[in-house]
């Protein structure tokens, strides 16, 4: 059996293919069906995201295999497969398990070890699960990838350190703060940026949002999908004082926020800290009104330093993530060795006893009549043959289970032997056939 992946991605796929190719959770029972219809297509995952389509197959056949997939994709996107095949990438047998441990650990994302694409890879097997488009060899490859991905982020911690602007913001909030509850943040402006800081904001278990806005109508629309309150532009300072959090993010050419406006806040606050962060470029907040006592400040640039040094430590993580992965792939080749392994002996030495017994039979009659004491002489020389013929080769074979190769080298002895292993050995495959998906990984 052959693990193939056909897909693309944000790296090789600009916006308007990927949409066309992006699957529904609602359209996945209908394409997983379609898919499993192929007959070279023993099993089957999707895995759609805002970045990624992916198909994920179990094959008895490479080539068969890949051109059921690629076909599905073109008759998807209802484009040419000669247009198509640039933007695809395809990975075989090893790569394609490298690709996955990767996607779950969060190595081949847009942004460096998040978080969400583990939930979309449990969710997409999940789904195949549910509507039995899976089969056994993928069922062990997506639960190892799962916990694969659950290994890298407890070991690296490779999703502790927030590396978007709006997200650090909150982070670097909550690290001063400690506590959320309790507290009111006010955002000033109802853009996408600001949006996004209340998402987080809300996340991390803030009491109160208040939005103020210069278009006092877009201001109602963000509070309403998070139960905060709409503020007057022109009741801002006014309504600042009830803020411990100001997030400000405006399209302003200038200060908004200013150090003496400030100073009359806090005055009226009567010297309870107030947290301020300006998102905005260029700059919402006078730089003076850090220097205000109970006053703690950040820019765009003091953010960005964090965020760096944030990226760098996932940088870091990254790298042992690719160890863990590797020990990982190590595992699952054994298990996929030996899955292969264990059948293709007991089927080598049914077809040796077949043909033992029948050429023995033979034999004797040709013979006839032969003593007892020479048939079994005659017998035990036939089981010796075929016992010393097998002998290397089993326990090569044995050997090699343990490595990524296993399952290779148990496909070449049922190719030799003209073996037949349900389920593993490729259709009217014939010796001499250049092979393919040994260790390849290529963009079409």
């Amino acid at each position: 059996m052959f693990i193939l992946t056909v897909g693309l991605n944000h790296k090789t796929a600009p916006v308007e293919v990927r949409e066309k190719l992006a699957f529904s959770e609602e359209s996945l029972p209908e394409a997983l069906a379609e898919l499993k219809e192929q007959p070279q297509i023993e099993g089957c995952v999707i895995l759609s995201t805002c970045n990624r389509t992916e198909l994920y197959a179990a094959t008895t056949d490479v080539e068969a295999g890949l051109a059921s997939l690629h076909t599905f994709l073109s008759r998807r996107c209802n484009m040419p497969l000669t247009e198509l095949r640039e933007f695809l990438y395809t990975h075989t047998l090893y790569d394609a398990v490298r690709h996955l441990f990767r996607v779950a650990s969060g190595l081949d994302s847009m942004v460096l070890g998040e978080t969400e694409i583990l939930g979309q890879v449990r969710d997409a097997y999940q789904i195949a699960c549910d509507h039995s488009a899976t089969n056994g060899v993928l069922n062990t490859f997506f639960q190892q990838a799962i916990t694969v991905g659950k290994r890298v982020r407890t070991e690296t911690k490779i999703d502790q350190n927030p590396v978007s602007i709006s997200y650090t913001a909150v982070e670097l909030v909550r690290q001063q703060l400690e506590d959320l509850s309790g507290l009111t943040a006010l955002i000033v402006g109802a853009g996408e940026m600001g949006e996004l800081t209340v998402k987080h904001l809300v996340a991390n278990g803030i009491s109160r949002i208040l939005v103020a806005n210069r278009s006092y109508e877009r201001a109602v629309r963000l509070p309403e999908r998070f139960q905060g309150e709409a503020v007057e532009f022109s009741q801002l300072l006014e309504r600042m004082k009830e803020a411990d959090v100001v997030v400000s993010c405006t399209a302003a050419t200038h200060y908004i926020i200013k150090r003496d406006d400030i100073a009359r806040v806090m005055r009226e606050r009567e010297g309870q800290p107030m947290f301020l962060i300006d998102i905005a470029v260029p700059r919402d907040i006078e730089p003076e009104v850090g220097g205000i006592e109970g006053v703690t400040l950040y820019d765009i640039d003091g953010l960005k330093n964090v965020v760096d040094r944030n990226l760098e430590q996932r940088r870091k993580a990254a790298e042992k993530a690719e160890k863990i992965i590797e020990e990982e792939i190590e595992s699952f080749f054994k298990w996929l060795g030996s899955l292969f392994v264990v059948p293709t002996i007991v089927a080598l030495k049914e077809k040796a006893n077949r043909i033992k017994e029948a050429e023995l039979t033979r034999a004797l009659n040709r013979l006839a009549p032969v003593t007892e004491r020479e048939k079994k002489v005659i017998s035990s020389m036939a089981n010796s043959i075929v016992n010393q013929l097998l002998h290397d080769p089993i326990i090569n074979l044995k050997e090699r289970a343990t490595t990524k190769q296993g399952h290779l080298y148990a496909e070449i002895l049922q190719n030799l032997f003209n073996l037949e292993v349900e389920g593993q050995r490729p259709k009217e495959k014939k010796i001499g056939q250049k092979p393919v998906g040994i260790n390849t990984q290529q963009r079409n």
